[in-house]
């Protein structure tokens, strides 16, 4: 092989040195997968990187004990039940290879190279705790009603940016799936139960909502901000999710 071949300078060196090192026969059943791996949908590849790779994965990334502990301690600040176990983290691993194949926003060839850099990246495999923790949030937000959704959004620094960044697209989705019904929004002194109406969200309906609205860079930007700027997002369960009035609501929707 040449040094100059785009696709041979690319590889690591110790890829290169075990891929000179295969015999004629063997060479031959790389270039299979590959015309296998490339001719194969993205949901089939995700399937199949699951079950060749999810194991090691988990293995090494449980290595990194202070970020599962940081999450942890993230999981229930935010009053959400759930344990960063080795079966939570395969799903969320499998998980992260089916939203990638399905996120129809980015370029098809970006997905394997993705899940590539999963596997051979320490970063990148760490960076599985920042989509957990990213996720679990938006499942959250996703869960919450329009009127707890502007309690949450006036706690933040940014509050345009995190309007736009989440909150309108999470209702713009209530609105599309009809998790949520307007009903008299452009009356202003209409009762509007459907802006303290808690969405009827959970299992697998909730997750390919998430999946849907947000990229896997979204999810696991929100993640990567928490971690590394804890201040970023503020979050303050008594005030987001104090009783509602009895009254009638007459907060304008965003």
């Amino acid at each position: 092989m040449q040094d100059s071949d785009p696709i041979y300078v690319s590889l690591p060196v110790a890829a290169k040195q075990w891929l000179e090192s295969l015999p004629w026969e063997q060479r031959r059943y790389v270039l299979s997968l590959c015309h296998i791996m490339c001719a194969t949908p993205p949901e089939v590849q995700a399937e199949f990187l699951d079950d060749y790779t999810a194991d090691g994965l988990v293995s090494r990334i449980l290595q990194d004990k202070e970020t599962q502990q940081r999450v942890n301690s993230y999981l229930q600040r935010f009053h959400i039940d759930l344990i960063l176990t080795e079966t939570v983290l395969r799903r969320y691993i499998r998980q992260f290879y089916i939203h990638s194949a399905q996120d129809t926003r980015q370029q098809p060839g970006l997905y394997l190279e993705s899940a590539l850099k999963l596997v051979a990246s320490s970063k990148e495999r760490n960076s599985v705790f920042n989509y957990i923790l990213g996720f679990e949030l938006i499942k959250l937000m996703f869960q919450m009603s329009w009127s707890q959704h502007e309690r949450l959004y006036r706690l933040q620094v940014n509050q345009e940016d995190f309007i736009r960044a989440f909150i309108k697209p999470i209702q713009y989705a209530h609105r599309l799936n009809s998790v949520i019904v307007p009903r008299d929004e452009g009356q202003f002194f209409a009762r509007r139960d459907y802006f303290v109406q808690r969405p009827d969200l959970q299992g697998r309906r909730l997750i390919e909502l998430v999946i849907a609205t947000f990229t896997t860079s979204a999810v696991t930007s929100l993640g990567l901000s928490i971690i590394c700027h804890p201040k970023s997002f503020q979050f303050e369960y008594d005030v987001i999710f104090a009783p509602e009035p009895q009254e009638a609501i007459f907060n304008q929707v965003i």
